[in-house]
């Protein structure tokens, strides 16, 4: 890319505090689609998988920690709202670092938020080849995942709208799941029917070596597997450039969020632990699937692991949508090969996605070598990069609301609450959830993966500052005063 057609590129994709660029997307995305990408990408293999190995290691407080990482999540995701509606973009993460911090910034947000996808993609396979186990365990995990990958990889090679159709009903079956799930549970605390209504009661919240059974640290550490829980709720930035009305459908998806996380998270967990005490729980098995078990409602438990199946693979199915779209943005600023700028007859960058289907192939290698690793150790790798991924919306949020305090930029039609202060307050959060990792001797191999994905990067950089010098150049245009 020239430096003029990287001018020409910024020009068209600054209209400060206007209509989002077109960028050869097809606005396919409407509000429903919208609102259930958010809800769906919010609950994951995060929520039914790791959060039964979480509630071995924290116990009923677990649920102390899905509502305080809620808050920090509500922080962030107004903080980026404030930025889509003052700026909408696809691929907004990087481009709202390569803003605010510089074209480095930018290009180490886009590919890490892309490494995110794919280990996350990893992940969600692991956790589908898992829920096959429990009706096929004669069936290798790679196989499972393996299969998993192809399908899903012909899927999302479709029109974004399409893409977005097939989300929604992925999504509308998770949510309905979860609400059933709620219902049913507190049905049997209510009314005591079930094998579980003996033994089901509020009580089970302390009774059993109390709230904090093994101790506040146990509980603090398990907050590296919420924050994980959590990854995804920012999928609705990356839908900004393929939403028919992102001024109108951002906030509410936004805005929505608090009562999704106390519905979802911390409702179904505190009517889940109610029914079933906590020492029944354990890595590796659903505490949906379990709790159905034990609650004894006719293939309830196989229903429950179907949804949980259909769970993850909604998720990848977003990662591989998500990827695609980083690429590209990278692609368009020179900083990834042209060949990922080039969208397919149907509008999708087909070529990105590609690509990025053939790194989550790596999650099928893991589930082969390591199948009882492979969750927990990609798990920690994509929290590490999530987190960086927050820390860059965060810190851009800060320096954006600093601009508009200073007249240099117009303010967002989306201001968040308490402007840069629950900024701050979320960065300090994700800078001690980081020190929780590096303590963590099973989650550390994380943050020595990121040191060697910052060196490759750096490096990567430098090559690409020696062959196109513009690509370096921090354009100031948009910081021009206002009025």
């Amino acid at each position: 890319m020239t430096s003029a057609q990287v001018d020409k590129h910024r020009d068209g994709n600054e209209a400060v505090g206007g209509d989002a660029p077109e960028e050869g997307y097809e606005r396919g995305l409407g509000s429903r689609q919208v609102q259930m990408i958010a809800i769906g990408g919010a609950i994951g293999v995060g929520l039914f998988l790791g959060a039964g190995a979480n509630i071995a290691k924290a116990g009923p407080s677990l649920i102390l920690m899905y509502a305080l990482a809620g808050v920090i999540i509500f922080f962030i995701m107004r903080a980026l709202g404030e930025l889509l509606l003052y700026r909408p973009v696809s691929g907004s993460f990087a481009e709202y670092s390569r803003e605010f911090l510089g074209p480095f910034f930018g290009y180490f947000t886009g590919w890490t938020y892309w490494l995110m996808w794919v280990v996350t993609g990893m992940a969600e396979l692991t956790a589908a080849a898992i829920y096959v186990n429990y009706w096929f365990p004669s069936i290798p995990r790679w196989v499972t995942a393996l299969v998993f990958l192809v399908v899903l990889f012909a899927a999302n090679l479709i029109s974004v709208k399409l893409f977005g159709e097939i989300e929604f009903w992925f999504s509308m079956v998770k949510v309905t799941a979860l609400i059933g799930m709620i219902v049913i549970g507190l049905g049997v605390l209510t009314f005591g029917f079930s094998a579980a209504g003996d033994t089901a009661a509020v009580s089970n919240l302390w009774a059993f070596d109390g709230f904090f059974p093994k101790g506040i640290g146990s509980s603090l550490m398990t907050l590296q597997g919420v924050m994980f829980a959590y990854l995804a709720v920012e999928l609705v930035g990356v839908t900004a450039g393929e939403s028919e009305n992102p001024e109108k459908t951002l906030p509410k998806a936004i805005n929505s969020l608090p009562w999704r996380i106390a519905l979802f998270y911390v409702g179904a967990l505190t009517v889940i632990l109610c029914v079933v005490k906590w020492t029944e729980f354990g890595p590796g098995v659903s505490p949906f699937v379990a709790a159905f078990a034990k609650i004894g409602i006719p293939a309830g438990a196989a229903i429950v692991n179907f949804v949980v199946l259909t769970a993850a693979l909604s998720s990848c199915n977003s990662g591989m949508y998500s990827t695609g779209r980083m690429l590209r943005t990278l692609a368009d600023n020179g900083e990834a090969p042209k060949a990922f700028n080039k969208l397919s007859a149907t509008k999708t960058p087909a070529f990105g996605i590609t690509v990025s289907v053939l790194f989550m192939g790596i999650g099928v290698i893991l589930n082969y070598i390591v199948p009882e690793k492979a969750f927990g150790y990609v798990t920690s790798v994509a929290t590490a990069a999530g987190i960086w991924t927050w820390l860059m919306i965060l810190v851009s949020h800060i320096l954006y609301r600093r601009a508009v305090d200073a007249g240099r930029l117009p303010a967002s039609s989306f201001p968040a609450p308490g402007g840069a202060v629950c900024s701050w307050i979320a960065v300090l959060f994700l800078l001690f959830v980081t020190g929780l990792i590096a303590y963590d001797a099973d989650s550390r191999i994380c943050l020595y993966v990121m040191a060697g994905w910052a060196a490759a990067l750096a490096i990567g950089w430098y090559v690409l500052k020696a062959r196109n010098p513009q690509v370096a150049e921090r354009h100031e245009r948009s910081l021009e005063k206002v009025g």
